[in-house]
């Protein structure tokens, strides 16, 4: 690829983003003069994708879907989960099998049932399934349902290559999506999961860079994802050279996809690895767990000239700077992998990174490690936007739960909301000051008479920009499995400008 063109193809996929899952009703013109401050509005439409979980036969996943209350919505709307084979309007397929107020699936007239079918805003509606033929999912929410909707994906797996816990924030459709961190060495099994919601087929390519730039492979290129069906690609059949850090870059021809990587290591456990954050000069990788045994940070830049990067540990005391790791060098167009060790040293702490000097756009992404030896897991932390208005992470519960948030540049207040329970309890909320610098894990309020899974919301009230993420932890057989989950803002809210009728311009 061109990279001179790359940040237009940025401005245009953003561009995209909102237009393509934000259909708004225009607020209605009156007075007359130039066009008003926007208003912000609620998004009317909004669909998400999720992978098929696991190709093990011993996994066992719990899905989760919750949209926050709202104002402005009005009464109207509705929200639903289908398998991908089940998404047409002719389809068969066996939805996962809900709970609570989840539907139910089976065969015949029940496998048009979708898998998930939430009731109304603030209460989580909850899901599982069994083995490895779970199918990838996909949703679509409307009115009331559709601002901040969040859908979670967890799975257990308790032996084999990838055991530990696995967890996904479902995702938007789009058109570009960057993995830095994955890897084709021999102990990874890394899968990029490509879904597509869509009536029509969409084109896809994937490129590979390495430390030494673009990894030449043409098998990558051109690959047709069918209308609401998911692909899986296994990576290293993408190049005959295994390599430890490489980027991935997904891009769409034609049609838009959802995409996540699954990278599954035959002897650290796996986890899921969401797109990082779009290429940028400065960025944050917040909620490394406190208890890390070893830290890698793997970066690239899509730019022709090299990035140098100030790196900093923003932690519970302050910000530091990690001894022997002060700065980063990412030479243009090439991936780094950098092992930080046991970074955080017992207190929990975010990645921040800007530039020295130059600001120059880079992607990156953590690869975490928990416990030692035969005991160890893995999970992954993508750089990732800030929370200017809402964020939620799903499928909480009362043990196990760490929010992490991280106010790099200012002191920030923030309440945080617990649901209800997906089967009982009321939402309860908590407000919190992060210090500029720092990053400050809260075990979130567990909800009144909690009963089943809830939500948390973050919501930014003042200071500083906020950055957040969401740890689960269970151990199995004395392996400390844990995933994390970056909470970006939900962009739940578009800006829609104030109109005004102006007959003149007829006349000119």
């Amino acid at each position: 690829m061109n990279r001179t063109t790359l940040s237009l193809i940025a401005g245009a996929t953003a561009l995209a983003a909102v237009t393509g899952f934000a259909a708004l009703n225009t607020p209605d013109a009156s007075g007359a003069g130039a066009a008003r401050v926007a208003a912000r509005l609620p998004v009317e439409r909004t669909t998400l994708v999720c992978p098929a979980p696991s190709s093990s036969d011993i996994a066992d996943t719990s899905y989760t879907s919750f949209t926050p209350v709202v104002a402005g919505t009005g009464s109207a709307g509705t929200a639903q989960l289908r398998p991908a084979a089940d998404s047409g309007p002719d389809a068969g397929g066996t939805p996962a099998t809900g709970k609570g107020s989840g539907k139910a699936g089976g065969s015949g007239k029940k496998a048009q049932q979708p898998a998930l079918q939430p009731k109304t805003p603030g209460t989580p509606v909850t899901g599982d399934s069994s083995g490895a033929d779970a199918p990838a999912l996909i949703g679509t929410a409307d009115g009331r349902f559709a601002p901040g909707w969040t859908m979670q994906e967890t799975t257990e797996v308790a032996a084999g290559t990838g055991r530990g816990l696995l967890g996904v924030d479902c995702t938007a459709p789009d058109t570009q999506f960057w993995f830095p961190g994955v890897s084709t060495a021999a102990s990874r099994s890394d899968y990029v999961h490509l879904t597509n919601p869509d009536d029509s087929a969409a084109v896809v390519d994937l490129e590979l860079y390495g430390k030494d730039g673009a990894v030449k492979s043409a098998v990558g290129e051109g690959i047709t994802v069918q209308p609401h069906s998911s692909e899986p690609v296994l990576l290293s059949t993408l190049t005959d050279s295994p390599q430890d850090d490489l980027t991935l870059h997904v891009s769409v021809r034609s049609g838009r996809v959802g995409a996540a990587v699954q990278a599954l290591d035959s002897s650290t456990g796996g986890d899921w690895l969401s797109a990082a954050a779009d290429p940028a000069g400065s960025l944050v990788l917040p909620g490394i767990p406190k208890d890390a045994t070893d830290v890698r940070l793997v970066a690239f830049t899509p730019a022709d000239t090299d990035a140098d990067l100030k790196v900093r540990l923003a932690s519970s005391s302050g910000s530091i700077t990690p001894a022997g790791h002060e700065t980063l060098h990412v030479k243009g167009g090439m991936t780094t992998g950098v092992d930080l060790g046991p970074l955080t040293r017992g207190e929990p702490g975010s990645l921040v990174l800007t530039p020295t000097s130059q600001s120059v756009p880079v992607v990156a992404a953590l690869k975490v490690v928990r416990g030692r030896g035969a005991q160890q897991e893995t999970a992954f932390i993508p750089a990732t936007r800030p929370v200017d208005t809402r964020a939620t992470a799903a499928d909480n519960s009362a043990k196990g739960t760490t929010l992490s948030l991280t106010a790099p540049a200012g002191s920030a207040q923030v309440k945080v909301t617990s649901s209800a329970g997906s089967d009982g309890g009321t939402a309860v909320s908590k407000t919190y000051t992060v210090g500029a610098g720092t990053t400050q894990d809260v075990v979130p309020p567990v909800p009144a008479g909690l009963n089943g899974t809830y939500a948390v919301t973050v919501e930014r009230l003042s200071g500083g920009p906020v950055y957040a993420a969401r740890t689960l932890a269970s151990t199995q057989e004395g392996v400390p499995g844990f995933t994390v989950q970056t909470l970006p803002d939900d962009r739940g809210t578009v800006a829609v400008p104030r109109a005004t009728a102006d007959l003149s311009v007829l006349q000119r």
